[in-house]
């Protein structure tokens, strides 16, 4: 199974090797995690580090609810603003 992958294979194969990929991938970011857990919970500071990281992951949600939150400004109306704009300095000028 190792080398390229072959141009015959069925939808199905692909589909499973995809998901078999994703298990390891999972598996192995979970033992990671859990290994750094124990190295975290073994130290004397662990009440500061877990209320830096509740500021930090509070502050990268507040982040990501502005990005996806906030609409961004309507095609026309940026457009009217670049025209306008265009308007006032072409009149400033001559």
């Amino acid at each position: 199974m190792t080398g390229t992958p072959k141009r015959g294979r069925g939808l199905d194969e692909q589909a499973v090797l995809l998901v078999a990929g994703l298990a390891d991938l999972a598996v192995s970011t979970i033992g990671s995690a859990a290994g750094t857990l124990r190295q975290l919970l073994r130290r004397s500071d662990g009440p500061e580090l877990a209320r830096d990281a509740q500021h930090d992951l509070m502050a990268r949600g507040r982040i990501v609810l502005d990005r996806v939150a906030s609409a961004p400004p309507a095609h026309l109306e940026v457009l009217a603003q670049h025209a306008a704009a265009r308007r006032a300095a072409s009149g400033s000028d001559a």
